[in-house]
């Protein structure tokens, strides 16, 4: 079994090699990169946060996880009525997921259309 100090001495041999690939291939990857900016049109400007262009040329904002996009003119929504009543007084729009009460209804063979709210 190998002790600590073999073990030691294969991770700075591994590291001279991973040091001696980096720099082997550097220059090839800088000419790679350089070649596909020059192919797309990318400058080192465009590389910068929040700079993003898409290929139309025109700037994205930056996604922010969990804030929706804000509209300039964005209308307060209003409630949608219901379409359906379950046998309890319970209600659904018709949008979005089925809700449980409706789908174990639908499960045990009645029809959706049994609960919808006549006009």
């Amino acid at each position: 079994m190998s002790n600590l100090q073999d073990i030691q001495g294969q991770i700075e041999k591994l590291q001279k090699q991973a040091a001696d690939i980096k720099a082997r291939d550097f220059e090839s990857t800088v000419q790679d990169i350089l070649a596909k900016m020059q192919a797309f049109g990318i400058t080192v400007k465009d590389l910068a946060p929040g700079k993003r262009r898409g290929p139309k040329g025109k700037a994205k904002a930056p996604a922010v996880p969990g804030k929706k996009a804000a509209t300039a003119n964005k209308k307060p929504s209003q409630p949608v009525p219901p379409k359906f009543r379950g046998p309890d007084g319970q209600t659904w729009s018709g949008r979005g997921l089925m809700p449980r009460w409706l789908s174990a209804l639908v499960a045990e063979g009645q029809p959706k259309e049994n609960f919808a709210i006549k006009d």
